[in-house]
């Protein structure tokens, strides 16, 4: 059994990627187990005079949690052609200690918008953040969710379009058989 984390990129409550993330994890193969990670809001702003206080609880119990996961799945949207900033904040927080929780953790970005671009942009600099931190991103399929006002229902966390429900399932399964092939590396 695979168990897989899903990080919120979003601190909106009436995100459409924090309704995708909610979703995403009845949509996991049977092989998988998902569980939805700390929202990155919980989290204060990395600054390490407070770290050099100690580890704050919330960041204590987000490492915790990545550190019991063997995958990541990252849902969020994009914010002016980048990642959100409590998005980098958590990957900020978890890259303080040794060793990092994230480094040599398979993960897979789902984008989330309702433009026409599906929070494309999102991709290149997270992956990039991701890795220097020694993540091992599955690159392909990518999942951008364009046009996501149409296509989930917000206040129930769900998707409502039979495509693209049908298309992140096949992602994860996919993403199952690319976690299985690290495993065994």
């Amino acid at each position: 059994m695979i168990k897989i984390g899903i990080l919120e990129g979003s601190l909106r409550r009436a995100s459409l990627s924090r309704a995708v993330a909610r979703a995403a994890t009845g949509l996991v193969p049977e092989g998988m187990q998902a569980v939805a990670l700390p929202n990155p809001g919980s989290l204060p702003l990395f600054n390490q005079d407070i770290l050099d206080e100690g580890m704050p609880d919330p960041a204590a119990a987000m490492i915790a949690a990545v550190e019991d996961l063997d995958a990541i799945l990252i849902v969020t949207p994009e914010y002016n052609w980048s990642i959100p900033g409590g998005l980098k904040n958590a990957i900020d927080w978890l890259s303080r200690v040794n060793p990092n929780p994230l480094a040599r953790k398979p993960a897979a970005i789902w984008s989330v918008s309702p433009g026409l671009l599906g929070g494309a942009r999102v991709h290149e600099s997270l992956r990039q953040t991701l890795h220097c931190q020694e993540v091992i991103i599955m690159a392909k399929p990518e999942v951008q969710v364009a046009g996501a006002k149409g296509k989930v229902d917000v206040e129930a966390g769900q998707i409502t379009n039979a495509e693209t429900e049908t298309f992140l399932r096949g992602h994860l399964v996919a993403f199952e058989a690319f976690c299985q092939s690290w495993r065994r590396a």
